[in-house]
C-alpha cells in the first residue's frame, strides 16, 4: 500500500507595528532568507497556540492572535524533495520583548521592515507566501478565530 500524502501544517504571524512588519532572517539551504515568524504545528496544540509559541521562539516577542488572515497551500521542490505546506496565517497583538530570551536555532535576527522594503527584496523571501500573506493582511482579510476548531481530542486523545 502506498503511503498517504500529508501536507506539513505550519503557522505564521503577520505582525504590524507603526507601519512596519516583524520578520525573521533565518538560515536556509539557500542562504539567509526573510520570513514571517512561522513554524510547524506540534502535537497537542491548536494552530493559534502554535502561532503564539512560534512567534515567541523566533522573535522573543509575546503574541496574541486576534484574527485568521487565511489558509494557504504551497509546494516546495528541491531535487528529490517535494513538500506541500498548509499554512494558517494570523494577525494579532504583539506583546513584550524579552531581551534575555535566545532566538530559535537558525534564526539570525529579527527585523522591522516597511511594506516597501519587503517588496523591494523578493529574492530574499523564504517563500512566496510571505508576500501573499502580507497582501491579504493589507487587503483587510480577517476571519474570526472560531473559524478553526480544535477538538478536545487534540489535547486528550483518549476522548472519543
Amino acid at each position: 500500500m502506498d503511503a498517504r500524502w500529508k501536507p506539513n501544517v505550519t503557522v505564521a504571524a503577520v505582525i504590524e507595528k507603526d507601519g512596519r512588519f516583524l520578520l525573521v532572517e533565518e538560515h536556509t539551504a539557500e542562504g539567509l532568507r526573510l520570513n514571517n515568524p512561522a513554524g510547524h504545528l506540534d502535537p497537542a496544540e491548536s494552530p493559534e497556540e502554535a502561532c503564539t509559541r512560534e512567534v515567541l521562539e523566533e522573535t522573543a516577542h509575546g503574541f496574541t492572535p486576534t484574527a485568521l488572515i487565511g489558509v494557504y497551500l504551497s509546494r516546495f521542490q528541491r531535487g528529490a524533495e517535494d513538500v506541500t505546506y498548509m499554512r494558517f496565517a494570523y494577525c494579532g497583538d504583539v506583546g513584550a520583548f524579552d531581551a534575555q530570551r535566545p532566538l530559535d536555532t537558525g534564526i539570525e535576527r529579527t527585523l522591522w521592515m516597511s511594506e516597501a522594503e519587503i517588496r523591494a527584496c523578493p529574492e530574499r523571501h523564504r517563500s512566496p507566501l510571505l508576500l501573499r500573506c502580507l497582501d491579504d493582511y493589507l487587503a483587510g482579510r480577517r476571519y474570526p478565530l472560531s473559524l478553526v476548531t480544535t477538538d478536545a481530542t487534540v489535547y486528550h486523545p483518549e476522548i472519543r
